[in-house]
């Protein structure tokens, strides 16, 4: 990792998993300003050129309905010292807004999404890999809560969706990029002994960075 490269930590797991408790708990560990904070679903694939039918068919648990060039690209600006427009994405229609959230270059990275680490290109851009294991039922009953309650979605069209895709992409994609992770969390981030483990390990790298570049000032 080059010194003056931001330390990039990836937080991937199946839906439902914990990602995003996982992902707040190292925001919170990181002061405001040293952490910028990206996440694969917003750049999933504008389809407002489908009819809303159409859409709502689609596959979004396959890799392809993700831009992650354009995430890859993003990351790379970032550890560039470049400041990025991330999309915004709707998925109560499934497009894209035409506002754009500009994410500023900091310290620390943090990527989350279910396929960051089927994707080699993506994955090597990370220092950290950290994949969240949480058991398929428990995954199932808080996707379900979430797509009622934040994304407008129906019970069975949630159920479908689950049966047609969420579930054999999961066993097809996801769950194999496992093997990539330096550290696989039971729990989430319930699981406090390694939440203390990671989030010790990140403020290691950031205390050793500072001493780094207090030396290279010295010199």
């Amino acid at each position: 990792m080059n010194a003056h490269e931001p330390i990039v930590i990836g937080v991937a797991g199946g839906t439902g998993s914990g990602k995003t408790t996982v992902s707040e708990r190292i925001l919170a560990q990181i002061e405001v300003g040293r952490i910028a904070y990206l996440q694969h679903d917003s750049y999933y694939y504008d389809n407002s050129h489908l009819p809303p039918e159409e859409r709502a068919r689609r596959n979004y648990d396959h890799p392809d309905s993700l831009d992650t060039p354009l995430l890859i690209e993003h990351l790379r600006a970032l550890r560039r010292g470049e400041a990025v427009n991330v999309p915004m994405y709707d998925f109560a229609t499934h497009t894209r807004q035409a506002e754009t959230r500009c994410v500023a270059p900091a310290r620390v990275v943090l990527v989350e999404g279910i396929l960051i680490f089927a994707e080699k290109e993506l994955r090597e851009l990370m220092d950290i890999r950290i994949y969240v294991d949480t058991d398929a039922d428990i995954r199932f009953i808080r996707r379900f809560d979430r797509d009622v309650k934040e994304r407008g979605r129906t019970p069975d069209s949630i159920i479908q969706q689950y049966l047609m895709t969420v579930r054999p992409m999961h066993l097809e994609f996801v769950e194999p990029s496992k093997r990539y992770a330096d550290v696989i969390v039971p729990e989430g981030g319930y699981n406090h002994v390694a939440m203390e483990m990671i989030l010790a390990r990140v403020q290691s790298l950031l205390a050793e960075e500072g001493l780094n570049r207090s030396g290279e000032e010295k010199k």
